[in-house]
């Protein structure tokens, strides 16, 4: 059988929001094991490298240039029999590096039941018929928008932007702070869903904004911004509605009308949450939940679809029916959208891993198709064995240089190199940069799929 490690040549693409040319981590990263005909242009966005099997942009093996597609489904060994059947042959994820320069659309994943329907009903703009769910993990600091914000936070910025509750309307405003008032925080199911009819109801008038409407409430949204950014969006008596001030508030509001001018996703803006990630830390979004990305590069992984349902900051096909119908109009404050990683078990670090503090680090989303562990080692010599798992691997390194084996077959890992390693194979990676010292990190991230008997899970509910 054939030593199931093998090094992958990743395409990326090339979107008008993509960092541009050697800022680009996507770009860096594809360049590394490039195609002959591939170089970064200085003036060029690159915003997404795409690793796996997704038929929009499949990975090849770098030795035959065999698609991972064709390899995969010549050999189900390598996904594993089980994870072959149940997935079509196909990898469970896609796994990916964004580079973010500016905003990402106002957007959700569809649920399996409505892609199948989409996909059926307008296949140009739904290209596959199955579900989304993502996990974001940051590599350099990152903003965004996930979820929808606490509804007391909400109800002030209603009282406190005066152009939003303009577009909303001021009745529909008003029966939304009647009805969530003292109800804000209650679990009671009843409750909960009044609630949620009541955002969806102002969500959905938002979104049916006239042109006109939208940039008239621009216009007084932006003077306000730059006139009074100490009080932006506040009200005098009221608790902060964000972690951020005012005037941060100002600029960034300031800042994504540059990028999209009289765009309603400025005012969506107010309802979201607003994320902001520290390199490693990360988030998870189920299907149907809202959000958009504003800034940063970051490591992604999701079920393996290109399905999209926009409604702001995008020149590209909006589908607001579609969105205002689909979404959840759960609410939760910001530390409740963030995923919470934990040691990964199935890792043995060598002596000199384990005394300079490297680790193993698992993100762990509440379904089937994926998992992602990060790994840092640290200092020359410092090991990793990671256990066989019963499902396929694709590992990125993106710090670092070392060496990763599995089974007789070893190949050398730098920045950007990525590999696929087979179902059932023990895999072990090494730093082995020679400038020594504490500061040398030679840091991976590993996706990859193992069924636990749990795999009937729709999206974590």
């Amino acid at each position: 059988m054939q030593v199931p490690l093998l090094r992958l040549q990743c395409g990326v693409n090339s979107y008008d929001w993509g960092k541009v040319g050697e800022e680009s981590c996507a770009a860096k990263y594809a360049a590394t094991t490039a195609a002959p005909d591939f170089t970064i242009e200085a003036e060029k966005p690159y915003a997404e490298l795409w690793m796996g099997t997704h038929p929009s942009l499949p990975s090849k093996d770098v030795e035959t240039q065999r698609t991972l597609l064709d390899l995969v489904q010549d050999n189900q060994a390598l996904l594993s029999t089980e994870i072959s059947e149940r997935y079509g042959g196909r990898l469970p994820f896609l796994f990916k590096v964004l580079s973010i320069r500016k905003a990402l659309s106002i957007q959700a994943h569809p649920n399996k039941k409505l892609a199948e329907k989409l996909h059926a009903r307008d296949a140009r703009n739904y290209p596959d018929d199955n579900h989304k769910p993502e996990m974001t993990i940051a590599i350099t600091p990152f903003e965004g928008l996930c979820g929808f914000r606490p509804l007391s936070e909400i109800t002030q910025f209603l009282q406190a932007v005066e152009p939003l509750r303009r577009l909303i309307g001021d009745q529909k405003s008003s029966e939304f702070e009647q009805i969530v008032k003292g109800n804000e925080d209650s679990d009671d199911f009843e409750v909960m869903q009044r609630n949620k009819d009541a955002l969806r109801s102002i969500f959905t008038s938002l979104m049916e904004s006239s042109p006109e409407s939208i940039e008239a409430a621009t216009k007084d949204l932006i003077a306000a911004a730059e006139n009074t950014p100490a009080s932006f969006a506040t009200l005098s008596d009221a608790a902060e509605t964000d972690h951020l001030q005012p005037a941060e508030l100002a600029a960034i509001v300031t800042r994504l009308n540059g990028q999209f001018p009289n765009d309603i996703g400025l005012f969506v803006f107010f309802m979201l949450n607003f994320v902001q990630l520290a390199p490693g830390e990360a988030m998870f979004l189920k299907a149907d939940d809202i959000h958009a990305y504003i800034s940063g590069d970051i490591i992604e992984c999701m079920a393996s679809s290109d399905n999209v349902v926009r409604a702001g900051f995008t020149p590209k096909f909006k589908d607001v029916d579609t969105l205002t119908q689909m979404l959840t109009y759960s609410y939760a404050p910001i530390e409740e959208q963030k995923l919470e990683p934990t040691d990964y078990p199935y890792t043995i670090l060598n002596a000199t891993a384990y005394t300079s503090g490297s680790s193993s680090t698992l993100y762990d989303p509440p379904i089937e198709e994926f998992s992602v562990v990060k790994t840092d080692l640290i200092r020359t010599g410092a090991k990793a064995t990671f256990d066989p798992i019963g499902g396929p691997s694709i590992l990125i390194c993106t710090a670092g240089r070392g060496r990763i084996t599995v089974g007789n077959k070893t190949e050398e890992v730098q920045e950007g190199y990525v590999f696929f390693v087979g179902a059932e194979a023990e895999c072990v990676i090494e730093n082995t940069e020679s400038d020594g010292g504490d500061d040398n990190v030679f840091t991976t991230f590993k996706a990859f799929c193992e069924l636990t008997g749990k795999e009937d899970m729709v999206n974590g509910h």
